[in-house]
């Protein structure tokens, strides 16, 4: 005999606000009916303001109080978003794997292409699929594309956590957890060993298409205009097409020696490794020698130790970042709500190598 309407709906709510959240299709099995069934019945419970909807999931509308915690069953997912070729990223997607294998909660991974809004289908995908919880690693190579992710961001029903990277602040998805490196403080360190070696102009060449290049560039004018010692300081395109946002001055898309002799610098900052490695080998080609005449700081610290020499470093705790944002998500979706969001910073460390030594010649440069 099949079960009134009614009936079925009052399961249905009563499932959900046991658990503060469901799957759709997890509904439809226990009560042995379609997925279009529950649908009709969680839209028609949403109009009556006693659920709330998400993409393949409903949630309860009780106060997070009213919602008892609920425990992680085995085999939990969670969609983790990450951009195709980033290395940068391989260490965090690691710390968070480790977290959640600990945890029993399958780790189900997307790899997002290098295309403008790339991620949104795959996360849409991922949470039909199932997945109760997201780690997003979004390209946003442009501010423009950042910002184009926010609507949908912002949307999201499901506990999401930001693994290095922060939206505007008063932005949409400014409320989302989020956990990050201090880029901010890499820069100082970078600085300040510099400064410490008697370096006094100094050149800064980063990448300009991710949030972290933007947060580098910005944070290396800010304290090497603003510090005491150093006397001249120029910043680049550590590569060419690594910067879309553009247009960009003849002096910052120059050639790296070229830049160096001009501004008569001693010491160059280089983000990141792989740019760096090749610019030292540049640099060799064109009888620069570093650390000589040149001492060099590469900045991610993926592969710089193995450079010859072995780069000085900043290293961001890519690990730490990936296990931080497990941990977070973990906790949301072991919660029923109601703890505000928190925005993590890690900071980075200084990994002192071969490619950095005491100015000569008063900083003066002698090639």
């Amino acid at each position: 005999m099949r079960e009134p309407v009614d009936v079925r709906r009052q399961r249905i709510l009563a499932a959900v606000q046991a658990r503060g959240t469901a799957r759709v299709r997890d509904l439809a099995d226990e009560l042995q009916v379609s997925v279009v069934t529950v649908r009709r019945d969680v839209e028609e419970l949403t109009r009556e303001g006693r659920l709330r909807r998400g993409h393949g999931v409903v949630r309860s509308t009780l106060p997070a109080a009213e919602v008892p915690a609920r425990d992680l069953a085995d085999g939990d997912r969670v969609a983790v978003v990450v951009p195709e070729r980033h290395s940068y990223l391989n260490e965090t997607l690691h710390g968070a794997r480790t977290v959640l294998e600990e945890a029993g909660v399958r780790l189900a991974l997307h790899i997002a292409p290098q295309a403008a809004g790339a991620e949104r289908p795959l996360v849409e995908r991922a949470l039909e699929d199932g997945a109760r919880g997201l780690l997003l690693a979004p390209r946003w190579s442009s501010l423009a594309a950042e910002e184009a992710d926010y609507g949908w961001l912002a949307g999201l029903d499901v506990p999401t956590v930001l693994m290095e990277r922060r939206p505007r602040r008063g932005s949409a998805p400014h409320v989302l957890d989020s956990v990050c490196s201090d880029h901010w403080y890499g820069a100082h360190l970078a600085v300040e060993h510099l400064v410490g070696l008697g370096h006094r102009r100094i050149v800064f060449a980063t990448r300009d298409d991710s949030p972290t290049a933007r947060t580098l560039r910005a944070a290396f004018a800010e304290i090497a205009g603003a510090h005491p010692l150093v006397e001249h300081w120029a910043w680049a395109l550590s590569a060419p097409g690594s910067g879309p946002e553009g247009p960009y001055s003849a002096q910052e898309t120059a050639e790296l020696p070229v830049l160096l002799r001009g501004t008569g610098a001693t010491a160059v900052v280089l983000h990141g490794d792989v740019d760096a490695l090749m610019i030292v080998q540049r640099l060799a080609d064109e009888a620069v020698r570093v650390p000589e005449d040149c001492s060099v700081v590469a900045y991610d610290d993926v592969v710089a130790g193995l450079a010859t020499p072995p780069l000085t470093a900043v290293s961001p705790p890519r690990a730490e970042v990936g296990r931080v944002a497990a941990e977070l998500l973990l906790q949301r979706l072991r919660e029923a709500g109601g703890r505000p969001a928190r925005r993590v910073e890690l900071l980075p460390r200084l990994m002192v190598r071969g490619s950095t030594r005491r100015a000569v010649d008063g900083g003066r440069p002698t090639y």
